[in-house]
């Protein structure tokens, strides 16, 4: 057990800047060998509405706070992981699916998540209005200003337990919020980790909450309830649909996975696109929503780049989340490795190619490429969020890209190519979020604007791009005598 009452507290849930405990509890299990890392409470409809109760109080406390008090709290958080920056680390590592080295990554962004939101917290800015635009109104001078929305719902997903979670938290934070995290049932841990952090950092009470459990027992309230004033989601796309019809008037902001293409055109150095793809492929055990799915290469380098491609998928070394040398660990769970295993199976009986893996121990499913995948199969449209990548030979850029779109998903898609025509051809007529030139679709910084469209969601994330969908922007104009003016 790496965890006791002095690292994380043990058994509680943070419930308006308090650790609360409850007799129903879930376990948190490894999903590597299911062994128990620790429970947390499972949290019912009234521990709901109570907490929505508390962030009402902590939304006035939050838009009172001065904005270098903001500032302070973010960076104090931020010193606050870097500090225990292996405790976090480890506990990403146990609680999901990444390994200690892609655990140790996720921790710095996170850091980088936070100070960034430090820094975006005094660039909410208004602007100066030209009301005499309008002939009648030269006696008339105003501008507006940005203020917080008020209580939001950030839930969020197993694979970037988290920086996705400061993702959310941070530019609330820095907005003048108050925020309460639903955290993945089967990842609370570094949740409440973060939540530890403000708290450490000096964060009013009732302005974060972070609350565990099983949604069939909370009911709706965290969705429904009047008082929300934003939903910020990280997920599944059915799941996402469910949420907008029952959510009301509300913002909404979801980001709800792709089915990420890259293309490979026979001008790109091979080599650099081979080490980005397989990266891009099977980071996380492929359970990643930028992960890439889709490969398109032109003919005449479609053979080499699958020779050397397998080759380099290979040498993955499957295996402990925390031995320095494994490159993948297990998917989040045996159910989920199942599901991924009877698509690849589908695929094949409809006549695909399986070129390497394809094999399931437990909740491990080895990095799996495939050739020949008919469009009538889930892993040609749909999300596999598993370690599983198709590759198809095409003609020319045209219709790679064609392809590319033909799938009801649009996060980010990558391209590598020396041709700067062709670069800018595919970025005008890629229908996605983001288009990343000589990178695999995996690749973002958390300042940038993230999200897509169609199937891939509503909004922007990024912290300065998320600060936008926290605020309202408030107009004031006075009206003067003309003879003062």
């Amino acid at each position: 057990m790496i965890f006791t009452d002095k690292l994380i507290n043990k058994n509680k849930m943070f419930l308006a800047g308090e650790w609360v405990s409850r007799d129903k509890c879930i376990e948190v299990l490894d999903p590597q060998d299911h062994s128990l890392i620790t429970t947390v409470p499972a949290a019912n409809e009234s521990d709901v509405i109570y907490t929505i109760e508390e962030a009402k109080k902590g939304v006035k406390i939050a838009a009172d706070m001065p904005t270098h008090d903001r500032i302070a709290i973010l960076h104090r958080a931020a010193d606050w992981i870097l500090e225990n920056k292996e405790r976090y680390a480890t506990t990403i590592a146990r609680e999901g699916s990444k390994t200690i080295k892609e655990a140790r990554k996720e921790v710095l962004r996170c850091i980088e998540t936070l100070r960034i939101s430090a820094e975006e917290a005094r660039r909410i800015n208004g602007e100066t209005i030209s009301f005499d635009q309008m002939p009648g109104s030269e006696d008339r001078i105003g501008y507006y200003y940005r203020f917080p929305i008020g209580i939001i719902v950030a839930i969020t997903p197993f694979n970037d337990p988290l920086n996705l979670v400061a993702h959310k938290v941070g530019p609330a934070i820095a907005a003048g919020n108050a925020i309460i995290v639903k955290p993945a049932t089967v990842t609370p841990l570094s949740a409440l980790l973060l939540a530890e952090a403000f708290e450490k950092a000096g964060l009013p009470p009732k302005i974060l909450s972070v609350i565990t459990g099983h949604p069939g027992d909370m009911g709706d309230s965290l969705i429904t309830h009047s008082a929300i004033r934003m939903i910020s989601f990280t997920g599944g796309l059915a799941t996402g649909k469910a949420i907008i019809q029952k959510a009301g008037l509300k913002k909404i902001c979801m980001e709800l996975g792709s089915n990420s293409p890259v293309i490979v055109l026979k001008d790109a150095d091979l080599e650099e696109a081979v080490k980005s793809t397989v990266s891009g492929s099977f980071w996380a055990a492929g359970q990643n929503c930028l992960g890439v799915q889709r490969i398109y290469v032109q003919e005449g380098v479609y053979h080499d780049f699958i020779g050397k491609f397998i080759d380099r998928t290979q040498q993955y070394r499957v295996g402990d989340k925390l031995l320095e040398e494994t490159d993948m660990g297990p998917m989040i769970s045996e159910k989920e490795a199942k599901r991924v295993e009877s698509w690849v199976n589908e695929a094949v009986e409809k006549g695909a190619k399986l070129l390497c893996g394809g094999k399931r121990e437990g909740s491990f499913y080895q990095p799996t490429v495939l050739v020949n995948v008919p469009e009538n199969c889930k892993l040609a449209t749909e999300e596999v969020f598993g370690p599983v990548v198709t590759i198809y030979n095409v003609p020319d850029l045209d219709t790679a890209i064609s392809q590319s779109n033909r799938v009801d998903f649009g996060l980010q898609a990558g391209i590598f190519t020396r041709d700067l025509d062709k670069a800018f051809r595919a970025i005008r007529k890629l229908d996605v979020g983001g288009v990343m030139v000589n990178d695999s679709s995996d690749y973002r910084i958390d300042a940038m604007p993230f999200g897509g469209v169609k199937g891939s969601g509503l909004g922007r994330e990024g912290i300065k791009f998320a600060l936008q969908e926290m605020t309202e922007p408030k107009v004031v104009c006075f009206k003067v005598n003309n003879k003062t003016i």
